[in-house]
């Protein structure tokens, strides 16, 4: 009986708080920010913490009408997407991880902090948590997923890597799935510069090579065969996976041939793997 009525309250719980912040209009508050929420009709499955590209925002990243909301959300899943920090100029909001650029939040707590909050209102597990996030988000996700693995269960950053100068060294193996566009124009797979001189000057604003990236990932992962051991041709995406890695980690590329954006099909494809791991 007392099980019954734990479960009631929870559920009562998470529904007061929903009405009370999370709406498309009402951002839920924590310590070092906000962020916002979409909670599914039926059971929930799990969770999705996404990170909005530059200039946007959390509320942004949620609309209704972009096609991995609706998909993950079908399948049960509670998605939250925090704001990051306002650009100077009124250029929207981005996220604070630029090597050799100043630190203006500590964003492993704030996205932890979403984390345990949101888990809390909408009632799921906080150990069951993807990071997700898009162009610069998909950057911060990486960092995160490289200096912090245990932060969440598994990590999907989309068209955002690391950048120059590359990290040497992360804490520990991860499971994640990079997926990227053939034709990225706006985060090429070589990366590009973006101020400050040329790929020889050294204080230049410059992204990062996804492909460092990747080998970053096989190291830390421990994939000491280097090349993939399954490729997946079926559908929109080329999909490279190493198995023979550190016990509980997992490693998967997705190429698809479009540019910068979240190609049709993708949330898809992510759950499925996450589901599957």
């Amino acid at each position: 009986m007392r099980q019954a009525l734990a479960a009631l309250a929870l559920m009562l719980g998470a529904q007061v708080a929903f009405a009370g912040c999370g709406a498309e209009e009402t951002a839920c508050e924590v310590d070092l920010g906000s962020y916002h929420a979409r909670v599914p009709d039926g059971a929930i499955k799990g969770a999705i913490l996404y990170l909005h590209g530059f200039g946007g925002t959390g509320e942004g990243a949620l609309r209704a009408s972009r096609d991995w909301v609706n998909t993950a959300l079908a399948r049960g899943y509670v998605l939250v997407a925090p704001d990051g920090l306002p650009y100077a100029e009124g250029r929207g909001r981005g996220w604070s991880f630029i090597p050799g650029r100043p630190v203006l939040r500590d964003e492993e707590a704030f996205l932890t902090s979403v984390r345990d909050d949101a888990a809390a209102r909408f009632g799921f597990d906080a150990d069951q948590m993807i990071l997700s996030g898009f162009s610069i988000g998909g950057s911060m996700t990486s960092y995160l997923a490289c200096e912090a693995p245990g932060s969440f269960a598994a990590y999907a950053p989309v068209a955002g890597g690391f950048w120059r100068p590359h990290p040497t060294e992360c804490s520990g193996p991860v499971r994640l799935l990079h997926t990227h566009g053939w034709t990225d124009g706006t985060v090429p797979l070589e990366g590009r510069v973006l101020r400050g001189g040329d790929a020889t000057t050294p204080e230049a604003l410059m992204q990062g090579d996804i492909f460092y990236t990747l080998r970053m990932w096989r190291e830390v992962n421990a994939c000491n065969q280097l090349r993939a051991d399954r490729f997946v041709t079926e559908g929109p995406f080329l999909r490279r996976a190493w198995d023979r890695c550190a016990e509980g980690s997992a490693l998967e590329f997705a190429l698809f041939p479009g540019g910068h954006v979240v190609p049709e099909g993708w949330a898809e494809m992510m759950l499925d793997w996450y589901e599957g791991l």
